[in-house]
């Protein structure tokens, strides 16, 4: 079985197990994505779905989070984490969105990918979410471990697994490959002690690096 061969059966056998996948994080429109999606770098989605109702309700605009005092959003997203980086980033993605684009989350990778702290990942899940596009494959934590552990990439920088993972999947599926590696990747195959004894891709997994 080749990689593309098995990158095919790994998307068949997952889309059994999760058949409509979604962010775990709640949001009702790009920006609220965007805002949370940032805040949950190195932190849970659990903890970002507390701490996003708190902050839409001050800031319930763009042009708000754009206005605000930084020192302010450092206080609401202060559980996440990096909290510093993430309200100066916060705020400066606000304040180019709208000077630059209208009062509107762009829609496209290059686009995104000026505003602050939005690397790729953030934008791929943005497109792919929000607003039905798929510009490439959001790789975190998880897909880059899973990847790597399936054989599907022997690399390790988010943006050579990401290069390496876009042929092997149909365009159309970019998005859906993000968040079932995702939930896989914290259901059954963590870091520590992956649970190959369960694992319904265990028969065609390598296992690369797993002791």
């Amino acid at each position: 079985m080749n990689k593309k061969e098995r990158a095919a059966e790994i998307f068949d056998r997952l889309s059994k197990r999760y058949p409509s996948p979604k962010p775990a994080l709640s949001y009702s429109n790009p920006w609220e994505l965007l805002v949370a999606t940032a805040l949950s770098a190195q932190c849970t989605d659990e903890r970002v779905n507390k701490v996003t109702p708190v902050f839409f309700e001050r800031w319930p605009e763009i042009s708000d989070a754009a206005e605000a005092d930084v020192t302010e959003i450092e206080e609401v997203v202060r559980s996440t984490g990096f909290f510093r980086n993430k309200a100066k980033n916060i705020k400066a993605a606000a304040q180019r969105i709208m000077s630059e684009y209208g009062g509107e989350v762009p829609k496209t990778m290059a686009e995104l990918t000026t505003l602050g702290g939005v690397a790729r990942k953030t934008a791929s899940i943005v497109l792919s979410n929000a607003f039905g596009v798929n510009e490439g494959i959001a790789v975190d934590t998880h897909v880059k471990r899973l990847a790597f552990r399936m054989g599907l990439t022997d690399k390790t920088d988010p943006i050579r697994v990401e290069k390496d993972l876009m042929p092997l999947f149909p365009h159309d599926q970019w998005g859906d490959v993000n968040h079932s590696l995702v939930f896989f990747g914290r259901e059954i195959c963590p870091a520590r002690k992956p649970k190959c004894d369960i694992c319904e891709l265990a028969d065609i997994c390598p296992k690369k690096g797993v002791e």
